[in-house]
């Protein structure tokens, strides 16, 4: 169980409530806010390079393909979420307990 708002376990997925900010000097995970995972991201938001630069990163940053980071909700704002199917690791930011 998470300790964290808007970070649950759906079996093997973890489920991830995610506020963007785009346009960002780097790609980075900020904090946890009571509205969720706050990241950053370089990519503009324009014509879903956001969206899709936003799962390359969770990808990288959770060590699984892309294929297994699906965007469920918020596809044109910045509060969306997103689903990590088996991820392989957890960024220390996060500190989940089950």
């Amino acid at each position: 169980m998470s300790r964290h708002p808007g970070v649950t376990w759906q079996d093997e997925r973890l489920i991830l409530h995610i506020v963007v900010q785009t346009r960002a000097s780097r790609d980075e995970l900020v904090e946890i806010t009571e509205q969720g995972l706050k990241v950053r991201i370089t990519a503009p938001p324009v014509d879903g390079k956001a969206n899709k630069h936003l799962i390359k990163f969770l990808a990288k940053t959770f060590k699984v393909p892309p294929s297994h980071v699906q965007l469920l909700s918020g596809e044109k704002g910045r509060h969306k979420r997103l689903a990590i199917k088996s991820p392989q690791t957890l960024p220390a930011l996060l500190d989940i307990q089950d």
